[in-house]
């Protein structure tokens, strides 16, 4: 791999906002420190998030969040690494999170799309979701035509 960054600008009077694709063969940590860069200038409106884990209060990117669920009572933040609890309501962290990352699967489940592998919409009656990392859940029925919708209207392009 060469050190240097091939970079392509295209200008299109389609996009209000800029819209960044990278095409590598692998995710290294050069391609992360270029995404940390970029996220780091573009003056983002989409605060980190602050969670409890054990007695510390820590911000989380919503670049690194997998999905927030709920579970008993308790609001729940999970990365691919560790799980963290939220102070809030779910529909409240919902409010902050980045929508064009973020999508409702669930009563009570939000996931980042970016961090989905697939769906499977073979299930009966829900759709399966597995994680980059491993991860599986389940979206309810009532939010197949949104999560349709986001994927084909969108044209989603992973990062």
């Amino acid at each position: 791999m060469k050190d240097m960054v091939e970079i392509e600008v295209i200008l299109d009077e389609h996009y209000v906002d800029p819209r960044v694709t990278i095409r590598t063969r692998a995710n290294t940590p050069q391609v992360e420190n270029i995404i940390i860069a970029i996220e780091n200038v573009s003056n983002s409106d989409y605060p980190q998030i602050a969670a409890m884990k054990d007695s510390s209060l820590v911000f989380i990117s919503q670049r690194d969040i997998v999905r927030v669920y709920t579970h008993g009572r308790s609001v729940v933040l999970q990365t691919e690494n560790d799980e963290y609890i939220l102070k809030g309501s779910l529909s409240g962290i919902e409010d902050a999170l980045n929508r064009t990352r973020f999508l409702r699967i669930s009563q009570s489940e939000i996931i980042n799309i970016y961090k989905v592998r697939h769906f499977d919409f073979n299930l009966t009656g829900t759709i399966g979701v597995e994680f980059d990392c491993g991860i599986k859940t389940w979206a309810s029925r009532s939010r197949i035509r949104d999560i349709k919708e986001l994927l084909i209207e969108n044209s989603i392009t992973r990062v």
